[in-house]
């Protein structure tokens, strides 16, 4: 949930669309109790073990391709070797964060919502013990643990939070440690994160939709400070009521009064009572400032009631004033509807109304703040500004390192819980394989086959999907590794039982990773996978060069073809209606007919009479210029 009152769609505009691009070579930290919600309320009765299905293939399809860019023992690097060390490829660095123990006021939250969500009344909500967390429910953990240990199968840094997973993903952003983060919890920002990417959706052209602290700031003026006062105002995950009667409209018009360093300490001294600084007005009215004596009389000037303007009626009825800019000497001009005059003391006296009315709008809200009691909780602004949400040294970086999948622990952990077979499981894990097999071959080049049984056989085409480019590989099945059934790679049409049948799992076009082709030429089998283009040029540079020089001159031999073709038919390369391969018009075809018919009838006579008066062929063609068109249209097609 995160701030309440709709606060996400006051962010709403201030949002940006990326593409893949924007998560190439990033470090991300993933919340995974959001994926796993939003996992379980998609397709939580069309899905065995949702959570485990989704969690693998979007990981699979978003983090695919980061693997390649460390080494099988991959560790933390400093900041400033990162750049030598890393290859650049599609993909991001993934760290999964997962909750810790919960305060006691999100405990208290969490069933009070559950209370609100079932209809029961809440003056029946027990009391819980000062102190006292409660745990999420045993179902909820299970699932975390689960998806924990197929993160780490798969080879993923995981860190456990001390209590919210936003809170160490937003540490993490602001100490630079990450680059964004993944959650639709907007305490992230609360927290101090800098980048929130809240939505994917990997099968399109712009799948992220990101939201920057700067964009916010420039956007609508608010800083850190601000975001926490205004959820302390509309209510949080900490405290679900906030300041009865204060919505996001009025709380964001409230808290811009005040500068960041002063926001915090203007709520304590309003929770106290003090209004004092409200008396003399907030600069929000343009910088206005009241006149000193303020129990002096103001001096009412006349206005003209014909025009509105400084001066009286009399003197007005002989001479024009000048605020009318009339050239007749007959008066002034008749004041419009709605006539407001612009001189230096109605505005001035405008400004000193409208300041009164913000000031005692200010003082209104003032009045339902210190209506709350123990506003604001000092508790829940600690918890928002403390660095100390991971449980590891708060002055040492957390440890984090990327290692290789471990696939055959994998195959067998899926085939427990999801039920399929080991051949759909190294099927959908290709993408990641043969990522880190490129990556090895262009560090350190080895004999060793994808996955012990393919080898690179050659690059088929360049594949172009949502604006990125990628080589069409082709892998060859070894000779050694053929007779091998356990691990041959079933097609997806085979795996479609296993998928959808018994158990009706429904396949979410958004997580579903790209699934290998497979096909047989010559008797091999071969595998087509999608591979960045930078890598399969590190790691096979001939193969590269092999396919963009045949590439040119198949392009090479398509522009001879069409210059000769634009240069025109001579008798030497003309051709019959019959043997070209581009479909004429019909008014085309019986012109190109009747000129091959009636062309040297001489020699088609001479033809005729060696093969034989009985030829019908020859019928034809004598007789075509004595029949009539419809009859030689009737010969052409029998």
């Amino acid at each position: 949930m995160g701030v309440g009152g709709h606060f996400w769609d006051l962010l709403k505009p201030y949002a940006r669309t990326e593409g893949f691009d924007f998560l190439r070579n990033k470090r991300v930290a993933v919340d995974l109790s959001f994926w796993i919600v939003q996992h379980e309320t998609a397709i939580r009765a069309n899905a065995r073990s949702p959570h485990i299905r989704l969690t693998f293939f979007r990981t699979i399809n978003l983090f695919s391709k980061v693997l390649s860019q460390l080494s099988l023992t991959a560790v933390w690097f400093p900041r400033k070797e990162r750049k030598k060390k890393i290859i650049s490829s599609f993909g991001a660095y993934p760290v999964f964060i997962v909750d810790g123990t919960p305060s006691p006021l999100k405990s208290r939250a969490r069933i009070v919502r559950f209370f609100r969500a079932s209809g029961i009344d809440l003056s029946d909500l027990p009391v819980a013990e000062e102190g006292v967390s409660v745990e999420r429910n045993l179902a909820f953990l299970k699932c975390v643990q689960e998806c924990v240990e197929l993160v780490e199968l798969l080879g993923m840094p995981v860190l456990k939070a001390r209590g919210e997973a936003e809170a160490l993903c937003a540490q993490l952003n602001s100490e630079g440690q990450v680059d964004a983060c993944i959650t639709a919890d907007s305490d992230a920002f609360l927290f101090g994160a800098t980048c929130v990417i809240k939505r994917l959706q990997p099968n399109s052209k712009e799948p992220l939709e990101c939201y920057h602290m700067s964009d916010i700031e420039a956007g609508l003026g608010l800083k850190r400070n601000h975001l926490i006062a205004i959820s302390l105002l509309v209510g949080n995950d900490h405290d679900l009521n906030g300041v009865r009667g204060i919505g996001i409209d009025t709380a964001l018009r409230f808290v811009k009064s005040f500068n960041e360093d002063d926001i915090l300490n203007g709520l304590h001294e309003i929770g106290r009572g003090d209004m004092l600084q409200f008396q003399g007005g907030i600069n929000s009215v343009g910088d206005f400032i009241p006149s000193s004596d303020g129990n002096s009389p103001k001096t009412k000037f006349p206005h003209c009631s014909v025009c509105g303007h400084p001066g009286s009626k009399r003197a007005h009825l002989k001479f024009a004033c000048e605020y009318c800019s009339s050239s007749t000497t007959e008066g002034c001009l008749q004041k419009p509807v709605g006539f407001k005059c612009n001189c230096s003391l109605c505005d001035l006296d405008r400004k000193e109304k409208e300041q009164k009315k913000n000031e005692n709008w200010q003082i209104k809200v003032c009045k339902r703040i210190v209506m709350e009691q123990n506003f604001p909780n000092d508790e829940i602004i600690e918890m928002y500004l403390s660095n100390h949400n991971g449980n590891f040294n708060a002055d040492s970086a957390p440890h984090i390192s990327w290692e290789s999948p471990k696939t055959e622990m994998l195959v067998d952990y899926l085939a427990y819980h999801q039920q399929w077979e080991p051949s759909y499981i190294r099927q959908r894990m290709l993408p990641v394989l043969s990522t880190i097999f490129l990556r090895e071959m262009a560090s350190n080049p080895t004999n060793d086959l994808l996955y012990g049984q393919y080898e690179f056989d050659s690059i088929q085409r360049v594949k172009i999907r949502f604006g990125h480019q990628f080589y069409v590989v082709n892998w060859k099945k070894a000779a050694s590794a053929i007779g091998n059934a356990m691990s041959t790679i079933p097609s997806e049409e085979s795996n479609v039982g296993q998928e959808f049948g018994e158990h009706n799992e429904s396949i979410d076009l958004l997580d579903e990773p790209d699934v290998p082709q497979i096909y047989f030429d010559d008797g091999f089998c071969f595998l087509m996978t999608d591979e960045d283009m930078e890598l399969v040029q590190a790691a096979f540079p001939e193969k590269v060069a092999e396919f963009l020089q045949a590439k040119e001159l198949k392009e090479m031999k398509s522009r001879r073809k069409k210059s000769s073709s634009k240069s025109g038919d001579t008798p030497e390369n003309s051709e019959s209606p019959g043997s070209r391969s581009v479909q004429l018009s019909i008014t085309g075809f019986y012109r190109s007919s009747k000129v091959v018919c009636q062309a040297k009838p001489g020699e088609n006579l001479a033809k005729n009479s060696e093969n034989g008066s009985g030829s019908s062929e020859g019928k034809r063609k004598v007789s075509s210029p004595n029949l009539s068109k419809s009859v030689r249209r009737r010969l052409l097609f029998h």
